[in-house]
């Protein structure tokens, strides 16, 4: 019985390891946190959990998509696998929920950067999930950066 019960965890994975997908998933996790920490100590709407929930799930997506495809659906040469069109679901789904976090106050739009982090959340999560979790982490790094340091100049050119 626990043998099956461990197979189902290790043999059922026909394109990326579990470990891998593990390792994949957790990544996403982290460079979402990255990104939503930042969002998160600006007490934005969009934060640290919704900004991993994002990454993580557009990392899951990929994954599930590639495992898919590995299914015997039929003939050889039958089953495609698009990843744009993964890429775009993703990108599709993220944008309405960035959209909703975006809101006109008075004169004023408002939390436009939040909605374009969750964004940019939702490529990395994709990152990770094709196994592309340096590029994801460039990424990361270089939004973090952008953030906090273009949030002090704008600051100092208010003054």
């Amino acid at each position: 019985m626990w043998q099956q019960i461990q197979s189902e965890f290790t043999d059922t994975f026909a394109v990326v390891p579990a470990p891998v997908a593990f390792l994949r998933i957790l990544m996403a996790m982290a460079l979402g946190a990255a990104i939503g920490i930042e969002r998160e100590w600006r007490q934005k709407a969009a934060g640290l959990r919704t900004h991993i929930l994002v990454s993580v799930a557009a990392c899951l997506f990929v994954i599930l998509g590639l495992e898919i495809s590995a299914l015997d659906f039929g003939n050889t040469g039958e089953q495609r696998n698009d990843p744009l069109r993964m890429i775009e679901a993703v990108t599709a789904g993220v944008a309405f929920l960035a959209a909703g976090m975006i809101f006109t106050s008075g004169e004023k739009v408002r939390n436009v950067t939040t909605g374009a982090s969750l964004w940019l959340a939702g490529a990395v999560g994709l990152g990770c999930g094709a196994g592309r979790e340096t590029l994801a982490l460039m990424a990361t790094v270089l939004v973090v950066v952008v953030l906090s340091i273009l949030r002090l100049v704008e600051r100092r050119s208010q003054e």
